[in-house]
C-alpha cells in the first residue's frame, strides 16, 4: 500500500477500495479512517501497521490520525476522534484472531472445539503422530505433526495468535516457550501444576530469560473456574484467552464499575 495514484485510483488524496480489500484479504491489521464532520468531510485515509494511503487533507491532520489509528488497532475497537477540530472515525479492522494449541493431548480437542465456535482459526501442533490426527482433533484447522519449536521457526505467529501449551513435558514445553518467549505471540498459556509450572519458569530462568520475559507466561493456564473435565477445562482456557484478547482481567461483570460494553459492541459506533 503506497501514497499516489495508479490506473483507476480515485483524485490525488483518495484511498483505492481495492487497497482496502487487498489489506482484509491478507489478515493484516488496518483502519480506515473518515472526516465525518467539519472541514474535508468526507476525507479518507487507510493506515495499516506501516503504510498509509490517501489524505485527510492536510499532512499534519494525516499523521496525527496515522498516530491515532496505530493506538486503536491492539484493540480492535472502532473510535470517533476530534482531530484538528473535525470529528474523524476510525474504522478498525483485524486479521482473525488465531489459536495454537501445542500438544494434541485430550484437552486439545475440547480446546479446539470451543475455540472453533467463537470464530478462532486453529492450529495444533504435535511431534507424536499417533496423536496429532483430524481424527482426534476435528475441529481444529489445520493439525500438523512437527515439533512446535521448529514449526515456529518456519510459521512465526504475530500478535493475533494465542498460543496455550498443553504438553506439560520439559522436551515439548521448554523449547517451544523459548521459541513463543522470542516471537510477537499475543499470549502464552501453560498447562500443569503450579509445581511444574514453577519448574518450567525455574528452567527458563537459568536460560537466561528474566522476570518480564517470564511474566508473559500463564500458568497454570486458564481462569479459576473449578474445572474438571475436558469441556470444562476448555472453557477455563479459552475465557482466559478471550479475556487477554480484550484486555480485560476476567473477572465477574457483578464486580465491574465501567460499562460492560465498549460503544462497538454496543453497536453505537
Amino acid at each position: 500500500m503506497a501514497s499516489g495514484t495508479v490506473d483507476g485510483a480515485p483524485p490525488a488524496g483518495g484511498v483505492r477500495w481495492e487497497s482496502v480489500r487487498d489489506l482484509i484479504r491478507a489478515d493484516r491489521r488496518g483502519a480506515l479512517v473518515t472526516v465525518v464532520e467539519g472541514v474535508d468531510m468526507g476525507a479518507k485515509l487507510l493506515v495499516s501497521t506501516t503504510d498509509t494511503e490517501g489524505s485527510l487533507g492536510d499532512p499534519a491532520l494525516d499523521a496525527e490520525a496515522a498516530a491515532v489509528a496505530r493506538e486503536l488497532l491492539p484493540g480492535e475497537e472502532s473510535a470517533v476522534r476530534e482531530i484538528g477540530g473535525r470529528q474523524v472515525f476510525f474504522d478498525v479492522f483485524a486479521p482473525q484472531a488465531k489459536l495454537l494449541i501445542v500438544g494434541a493431548v485430550d484437552f486439545a480437542a475440547a480446546l479446539a472445539r470451543i475455540a472453533s465456535q467463537t470464530g478462532y482459526r486453529v492450529v495444533v501442533v504435535d511431534a507424536r503422530e499417533r496423536f496429532a490426527t483430524k481424527e482426534r482433533i476435528p475441529d481444529a484447522d489445520d493439525v500438523v505433526v512437527a515439533w512446535p519449536h521448529e514449526y515456529l521457526a518456519d510459521n512465526p505467529p504475530d500478535d493475533s495468535t494465542y498460543a496455550c501449551v498443553l504438553t506439560h513435558e520439559p522436551r515439548f514445553d521448554d523449547p517451544t516457550l523459548r521459541s513463543l518467549l522470542g516471537s510477537e505471540v499475543a499470549y502464552i498459556g501453560a498447562m500443569g501444576s503450579r509445581r511444574a509450572h514453577g519448574e518450567r519458569l525455574e528452567r527458563l530462568r537459568q536460560d537466561g530469560y528474566g522476570e518480564d520475559d517470564l511474566a508473559r507466561i500463564s500458568g497454570p493456564v486458564g481462569l479459576d473456574i473449578g474445572a474438571k473435565s475436558p469441556e470444562e477445562t476448555a472453557v477455563s482456557i479459552m475465557a482466559e484467552v478471550i479475556a487477554a484478547r480484550h484486555g480485560r482481567r476476567g473477572g465477574k461483570l457483578s464486580d465491574r464499575k465501567d460499562p460492560v460494553h465498549t460503544l462497538r459492541e454496543r453497536g453505537t459506533v
